[in-house]
């Protein structure tokens, strides 16, 4: 593990790869505080591990992320990492979807990005010291029908981040962005319990959705190497790259699989 440090604090950690993320940090002996509006999933996160300590929060509400930062490093004590997971997926067409839901996942999604970023990031810069890890999305640029809402989210995830990393590069602090493909967490089933597309319809059926596990393992090999961005994936780098040098055939391809029976 690449990580160095005692105290993390892990947004999202009541699901999906920011639950791995804690049990891992946790595992490594690291004091690991989880922030989710996921109650029993962090009851879950918490259990038989003592060196774990929820806390309820939503990352869209500014005052209590400060809040919660601030109750870590008062009662753990400076916080040497940052993983940021938190997110929400609820797909529709973009004409068809509902623009209160539209503007929960800006909020959620980038919003509650730049929320942990002004609470926490600011004391690792003066102490040139520290990991803050923002997982972005390839669905930033392999853009799928009725993921247009959460593929902006995530688009706008991965610019801030780029610049950040670039702005502060000489800091101290490992600002990483990691960009994963389809994952078989929790969040697929949102995805599914609301427009259900096609393309994550074939994903689960042809098990091609990556492994969290092996996508965490991934992240810190990215991180340990110095890389400030990872695509953790065979398929991450390849939609990546598609979409790069050959963005109207990936369109052909994402077309054809969402149309097809």
């Amino acid at each position: 593990m690449a990580f160095r440090g005692r105290v993390a604090l892990v947004t999202g950690g009541g699901s999906g790869m920011g639950q791995i993320c804690a049990w891992r940090l946790a595992d490594a002996g690291a004091e690991v505080a989880v922030v989710d509006v996921n109650v029993p999933g962090m009851a879950k996160t918490t259990h038989g591990r003592s060196n774990i300590r929820a806390f309820p929060c939503d990352v869209t509400d500014y005052e209590c992320v400060q809040q919660v930062v601030a109750t870590v490093e008062a009662e753990l004590g400076p916080i040497d990492r940052v993983t940021h997971a938190a997110g929400i997926m609820p797909t529709s067409p973009v004409m068809d979807d509902d623009l209160a839901r539209m503007k929960k996942l800006m909020d959620v999604n980038y919003y509650g990005t730049l929320h942990m970023i002004h609470a926490a990031l600011p004391q690792m810069l003066q102490r040139r010291l520290g990991d803050f890890i923002v997982f972005g999305s390839v669905a930033a640029y392999a853009l799928t029908p009725h993921l247009g809402a959460y593929c902006a989210t995530k688009a706008a995830v991965n610019a801030l981040m780029e610049i950040l990393i670039w702005e502060n590069k000489d800091s101290g602090v490992r600002i990483h962005l990691t960009c994963p493909p389809m994952v078989n967490t929790p969040l697929i089933q949102q995805a599914v319990e609301t427009s259900n597309p096609r393309s994550i319809q074939q994903g689960l059926e042809r098990n091609i959705a990556a492994d969290p596990n092996d996508i965490v393992d991934a992240i810190e090999k990215s991180i340990e190497k110095g890389q400030p961005i990872s695509y953790p994936s065979a398929m991450a780098k390849g939609l990546y790259g598609m979409r790069r040098l050959a963005p109207k055939l990936l369109w052909s391809i994402i077309l054809k699989s969402e149309n097809a029976a």
